[in-house]
């Protein structure tokens, strides 16, 4: 079977006060962010001329970006084919949320774990990400 998940694609979580966590984590952590969160820049093992990006945000604890779960954050993971994917888990009575986003960095889709956490599945397209990560790449 091919691989589904081939990295993590980002971590978000929920504050009360999002700026007052951002300063926080830049300050003692040196996380750096802008106004969408931070970037971490990594190399391809199998082809390390080829970067990978890790997304990390801080969201209002109103955000409905997380919805329907209950929880305060979510994990993003990337993976291949996105389309077929998504099938495949519907095919498998995993609960597929909305419907697939496409956007010049990625195609966008949501599941639903049995924990009741949702979480986005990325099928990134690096170069172009590249191109708007901005301030907020932390190259590791």
């Amino acid at each position: 079977m091919k691989k589904r998940v081939t990295g993590l694609g980002g971590i978000f979580f929920k504050s009360e006060d999002p700026k007052a966590s951002k300063e926080w984590y830049k300050k003692h952590l040196g996380i750096e962010n802008g106004q969408y969160g931070g970037t971490f820049e990594w190399r391809h093992a199998e082809n390390p001329k080829k970067k990978g990006f890790t997304a990390w945000s801080v969201f209002d604890q109103k955000t409905e970006y997380t919805d329907p779960s209950t929880k305060d954050f979510m994990i993003n993971y990337r993976v291949e084919n996105l389309e077929v994917l998504l099938k495949t888990l519907k095919d498998e009575g995993v609960e597929v949320i909305g419907e697939m986003e496409v956007f010049e960095y990625g195609k966008f889709g949501w599941i639903m774990d049995p924990n009741g956490i949702k979480i986005e599945l990325w099928e990134p397209n690096d170069e172009e990400y590249d191109k708007i990560k901005g301030e907020t790449n932390m190259s590791s």
